[in-house]
């Protein structure tokens, strides 16, 4: 052992310089994100800091697995300790370290958490300068995290990041996988665009959750979920006495409250199942305003839930409405809005994927001479001898299709299977547009790495030839262009483009310091070059 070992902790692990020697193996920035093998979607998402900003080399996945590697070889330029992850599982498929020949020291137990795959412990490989083989002969996949430099103090712990296999792993990150970007992110607010305290936020205590933003002319038209509970009232009541309201901004920045669209009565249920006799309005969220050319006005599909005080989750048993403004003509779009009735509830036609609160959004858009809507269904039941009380876990969206944006609308496939191709578990509030190719593009909240759901954490699009087939979904990591003022990332408003290729996103998410939560804002550029590979590439 040529390095120190010290039990006092030192943060800021310094790199060795080194090349990859005659191969195809590529590096990477080890950091969250990072996709560390090649041809795989396994990423990081948990990282001890002594690693971060290191490079560590791309292992091919399936060869490594499957023992027909072939040696990783490193021209190290000065005496150098190479950090392995080490998988914590005894299968022939993973590196054992055990009885091994190699001499391993332990730095950082629980050192990093690698989606799909088990908890990881890095050990250091001491090499003196020079072109060594690293794990000569090893059989079974490993990490290769990063090379530092020997005359250092490097601190053993146990960083305690939990297993990988808690993460499902197929989400891909732009700008980290092997795929080049769709979008590339190019800056935006490095901090709310409306927060608590703003004007306009007076009476709504815990901020903004969904709804979307539409440009129409030169001004932005945001119809948020105001979290607006009531006063001397625990936080939990803010997701029930909800309003819908309108704001204007000329930039996506500065925002001006206009108006109260609707207004839920915050009354809860008194029965536990989907009773004529509980106020189905008593929550109001996800407000899509729509322009219907054929009749030349804004219609907005919203959803109303019933709430419970006890059973999770307290919204339940979705109702899409549908309202008309009754101004005519584009600039109608600030209303005020007369509501026409319900387009979707549950019913006959629900499968139990739907669950205690579906339905739980909704968004139509026009494919063709048809129209498909996207509509959500959360908290399934297993089948319905599950019905009212004990639901699973899972966020899930399928289609439905009308002729026209008045309906009546149908499930697509009598709504027996949710849309799995984008995420397995999480999709929620997909809003759809067309990219300049004619590519279908759907944007959504991929759903939050906190309150026990180990999911992306980031906003994600799915893409679409047709309208109706989706791909799987890829997420965008706007903080490694803006400051991360958020600890759970949450829903997309929009999806706007402004020229040049340049796209504005608003999005709402939760600051866990704080009750209230912001609204942001965040610009994207989108590579043509790509999109037609996309094109291409889909069915």
């Amino acid at each position: 052992m040529c390095f120190t070992l010290v039990n006092a902790q030192n943060i800021a692990w310094q790199s060795a310089s080194f090349d990859v020697v005659k191969s195809n193996y590529k590096t990477f920035k080890t950091t969250q994100y990072a996709h560390v093998f090649s041809n795989s979607k396994n990423n990081i998402v948990r990282l001890a800091p002594e690693l971060e900003g290191l490079t560590g080399v791309e292992i091919p996945l399936e060869l490594y697995k499957n023992g027909t590697k072939s040696p990783l070889r490193l021209k190290l330029k000065e005496k150098s300790v190479v950090l392995v992850g080490i998988f914590q599982e005894k299968n022939e498929q993973f590196l054992q370290l055990d009885n091994s020949p190699y001499k391993a020291t332990l730095l950082l137990q629980n050192g990093v958490t690698i989606t799909g795959l088990p908890a990881v412990n890095v050990y250091a490989l001491s090499y003196e300068k020079g072109i060594h083989t690293i794990l000569p002969n090893a059989k079974g996949l490993f990490a290769v995290l990063g090379v530092v430099k020997m005359k250092q103090a490097l601190v053993a712990r146990n960083a305690e990041f939990p297993d990988g296999k808690l993460w499902n792993p197929t989400f891909i990150v732009e700008g980290f996988s092997d795929e080049k970007p769709l979008f590339e992110i190019i800056g935006g607010e490095n901090k709310p665009v409306i927060d608590e305290g703003f004007p306009g936020t007076e009476g709504i205590q815990g901020g903004f959750e969904g709804g979307r933003v539409v440009k129409v002319g030169d001004t932005y038209h945001m119809f948020p979920t105001e979290r607006a509970g009531e006063k001397g009232v625990e936080m939990y009541y803010d997701r029930v006495k909800t309003k819908i309201g309108h704001w204007t901004s000329k930039d996506a920045i500065h925002w001006k409250r206009e108006s109260t669209i609707l207004q839920a009565s915050g009354t809860y249920a008194v029965t536990e199942d989907d009773n004529p006799m509980n106020d189905r309005r008593a929550a109001i969220w996800s407000y899509m305003p729509v322009f219907s050319k054929k009749e030349n006005k804004w219609y907005g599909y919203y959803l109303a839930y019933t709430v419970h005080k006890e059973i999770e989750p307290n919204h339940s048993f979705g109702r899409i409405w549908r309202c008309e403004s009754t101004v005519a003509g584009i600039d109608g779009i600030a209303g005020p809005y007369k509501d026409i009735g319900i387009i979707m509830e549950p019913g006959l036609d629900s499968q139990p994927w739907e669950g205690r609160q579906g339905v739980a959004s909704f968004f139509p858009y026009p494919v063709g001479d048809k129209y498909f809507g996207f509509y959500s269904g959360a908290y399934p039941f297993a089948s319905w001898a599950d019905y009212p009380k004990k639901s699973g876990k899972g966020w899930f969206v399928a289609l439905a299709e009308s002729n026209s944006l008045e309906g009546p609308w149908t499930r697509l496939n009598k709504g027996l299977e949710p849309i799995k191709t984008i995420h397995p578990l999480f999709v929620e509030n997909p809003i759809v547009s067309q990219l300049p190719n004619g590519l279908y593009i759907a944007i959504f909240d991929g759903g939050p790495d906190g309150w026990g759901h180990h999911l992306p954490n980031m906003m994600g699009y799915s893409l679409s030839k047709d309208g109706v087939n989706w791909s799987e979904a890829h997420y965008w990591p706007i903080e490694t262009k803006v400051d991360k003022w958020w600890d759970i990332m949450r829903t997309p408003l929009c999806l706007i483009p402004e020229g040049n290729d340049v796209y504005t996103i608003v999005y709402n998410a939760i600051d866990l310091k704080k009750r209230f939560h912001p609204t942001g804002m965040v610009k994207l550029k989108l590579n043509r070059e790509v999109m037609e590979q996309r094109l291409k590439e889909l069915k």
